[in-house]
């Protein structure tokens, strides 16, 4: 790993070197995927930059993790699926020695004013200031959990939590990366913020990440209005309401998977 205060830093060609804020939290020699997700939205914006592609807004963004995430370099190729001057489709696929292991599905779609019919948000958060500190490090493992400041409201429960979250660190060294592609960055691990079961008792990864946006986020912080079901046969789901310092800006959801912790 390349010592950087970036979570990745940038090779040239679409290649990036993960470095110890990357590290993930459930094994060692992984990546956590709340960063890379963020570089794939990274790379979604540059791609849509580079083509000309028209100034639309990102209503929905949608994560598969196809398998391990390595501790390696990343391999990022975007395409636009379905171009269009009001709505477009564009996809990201990351590799990692030579294998595709995530791919994100943007939607994008043309600006207009309904200021007039908006409305249909979440309940508030309390803000930032109003929360207290987490030492949720201590629980989980990994340079990406120490790399991220959280406050929670103190009154969650198994599978249910409230919480801000933000990073000092950015997220790519060598090419600028917007806020949105840095907020986007931090979404993921809303299970690990609202754990139904300690960590060292069960595993509960998530397969995906999908986040719809009916705003576009503003400011460093990421709230979280979480909720974790498992159910009996090994599946559970991860079920947020998103929020900045302005009030609810969308909902998150992850698909998990639910097994007891290996015995070492």
């Amino acid at each position: 790993m390349q010592p950087s205060d970036a979570y990745f830093v940038a090779l040239g060609d679409g290649r990036y070197r993960p470095t110890e804020h990357a590290v993930g939290a459930w094994q060692e020699g992984e990546i956590h995927f709340a960063p890379l997700a963020g570089l794939l939205t990274h790379a979604v914006e540059r791609h849509r930059a580079d083509v000309g592609a028209a100034p639309l807004r990102l209503g929905r963004i949608a994560f598969d993790i196809l398998g391990f995430l390595a501790l390696e370099d990343v391999a990022v190729r975007v395409e636009t699926r379905r171009p269009g001057r009001t709505i477009e489709l564009t996809e990201a696929t990351a590799s990692i020695a030579g294998r595709d292991v995530a791919i994100a599905r943007a939607w994008h779609s043309v600006e207009v004013d309904t200021r007039a019919v908006a409305g249909g948000e979440a309940e508030p958060l309390p803000s930032p200031e109003a929360m207290r500190p987490s030492a949720f490090a201590a629980e989980w493992g990994g340079g990406y959990v120490r790399s991220v400041e959280l406050r929670v409201a103190g009154d969650g429960a198994p599978g249910r939590n409230r919480a801000w979250k933000r990073t000092t660190h950015p997220l790519v060294e060598g090419e600028e990366a917007s806020a949105l592609a840095r907020w986007i960055g931090l979404v993921d691990g809303a299970n690990g913020i609202a754990v139904r079961e300690r960590p060292d008792a069960w595993m509960f990864p998530n397969l995906d990440l999908t986040i719809h946006l009916h705003r576009e986020p503003e400011g460093p912080w990421v709230g979280f209005d979480t909720r974790v079901a498992f159910g009996p046969t090994g599946q559970g789901e991860t079920h947020t309401a998103l929020h900045d310092e302005r009030g609810h800006v969308g909902h998150a959801s992850q698909t998990l998977t639910v097994r007891p912790t290996p015995t070492r």
